[in-house]
């Protein structure tokens, strides 16, 4: 059955069944989307084809597949191994549609991939795409020299060459303060402009980490970037891009639903494939969770996290905003207040994630309020109720984590995982099959 027809299946609301025995279990996850994402389009990029291996097939990468080939780039995919036909900088046509459907890394990639055409560029996206921002992006794409045209400042947006603009732009000034998508599309198709491109950052980077991801899978293509310690300053050289074999390692985002998992259950639990080596920021929400009182080993290739005390904590989440879903879910089984800061920006993600996370907590009875940049959350009994996710995978997979420590949650719309994590339901099962057995074969 596949990924799809088996989320298909599964009931609406799902009832997440307590573990019932302490957390012991190997889980093993797909490829990062943001990695996937990002090697896809330097490989479209690139002067011949490249092999990826470690590829996440979900919405939001198939929507990047899928728009790569209308532009003309040849893709083949074969589990999770993907061989790319670079372009070597150059649209293979010249005026294509795009359907970024609900993913917001898509969108923001492809619009200055869009300025690399000759001819005319329509981006649009779901309904929900529609609505996020994307104005900076477009005032990024008009200072290199592309006129764009959009209604209200997001999708649909049309790019086109302007007429009296011979040359594409080697300077730019872009927002930190919204998203560091627009920053990392700009990065991505900056090798393949003719002067390379020296970008400038107006006021605070948000999830810097993501940018130094970016940076990190373009040199792996043969891209060279110099950046200023500050991460408010880049310049890219007009290299071009290599193609290359390249292996996508584990999603850390996926993996701090685990890692939560063994701290909300008890037990132990251990991510092989990320660890000191790790090109991700969110592999630190492990620290996080030490800094509470679990305990982490971090090998250069796998991490472990053993529950240990619970304790609450303040934490600034702005590098690692995809797990503060992770941490809220678990945090009224913690031993005091958890106050999570520095996450504003997560209001215009697929929902307003810190109005979802608090309205979901008091639906469970758990005293909760919003802050201007996060969320406090008070501890104490979990009711039983049904979970709404809002359209927000990282919604149906944190509070699955909640299900399996308290009795009686409920997630609705359980098949919005498919956005990153079509397997998710899946590998908790494999998680539970896995303790269990451990339980058993103790004796206990």
């Amino acid at each position: 059955m596949s990924a799809s027809s088996t989320l298909d299946a599964l009931p609406d609301p799902l009832t997440v069944a307590p573990l019932g025995v302490p957390l012991n279990a190997t889980v093993r996850l797909p490829g990062s989307k943001s990695i996937t994402n990002r090697a896809l389009v330097c490989a479209a990029l690139a002067d011949g084809p490249s092999m990826l291996t470690g590829f996440l097939d979900s919405d939001d990468t198939q929507a990047m597949v899928g728009a790569l080939r209308s532009l003309g780039i040849e893709i083949v995919v074969d589990g999770d191994r993907v061989e790319v036909w670079g372009c070597r900088g150059r649209l293979p046509v010249r005026d294509a549609k795009l359907d970024a459907r609900m993913s917001g890394t898509s969108a923001r990639f492809l619009l200055p991939l869009a300025a690399l055409g000759t001819g005319e560029i329509t981006l649009d996206g779901h309904d929900s795409m529609r609505a996020r921002p994307m104005a900076d992006g477009i005032d990024a794409i008009e200072q290199i020299g592309r006129t764009v045209t959009s209604a209200d400042g997001g999708l649909p947006i049309v790019v086109a060459p302007d007429p009296d603009v011979d040359e594409l732009n080697g300077a730019v000034t872009v927002r930190g303060d919204v998203s560091s998508q627009f920053l990392s599309g700009l990065l991505l198709v900056a090798p393949c402009l003719r002067d390379g491109l020296e970008i400038s950052v107006d006021g605070q980077l948000q999830s810097g980490p993501y940018v130094d991801m970016t940076i990190a899978v373009m040199r792996a293509f043969g891209a060279r970037v110099e950046v200023a310690d500050d991460r408010r300053w880049f310049a890219v050289e007009p290299t071009g891009y290599q193609h290359v074999a390249y292996e996508i390692e584990p999603d850390a985002s996926a993996a701090s639903y685990f890692f939560a998992a063994a701290v909300a259950c008890g037990g132990t639990v251990t991510v092989p494939g990320l660890g000191t080596g790790s090109l991700q920021g969110d592999v630190r929400f492990a620290h996080v969770l030490g800094t509470l009182g679990a305990s982490v080993e971090m090998a250069p290739r796998s991490t472990t996290v053993t529950s240990g005390t619970f304790g609450g904590c303040t934490v600034d989440m702005s590098d690692i905003s995809d797990t503060a879903q992770s941490l809220a879910a678990i945090a009224p089984l913690a031993a005091s207040p958890i106050e999570v800061q520095g996450v504003g920006f997560i209001r215009r993600k697929e929902t307003d994630r810190i109005h979802a996370v608090v309205t979901e907590l008091r639906r469970l009875g758990i005293p909760a309020s919003e802050l201007d940049d996060g969320f406090r959350i008070e501890p104490g009994p979990v009711s039983p109720g049904v979970v709404r996710t809002y359209d927000d995978h990282r919604m149906a997979m944190s509070f699955a984590v909640l299900g399996l420590a308290v009795p009686g949650i409920e997630i609705a719309d359980p098949g919005c995982v498919a956005k990153t994590f079509p397997g998710f339901w899946e590998t908790v099962e494999d998680v539970r099959i896995q303790s269990l057995a451990a339980f058993e074969g103790a004796g206990r």
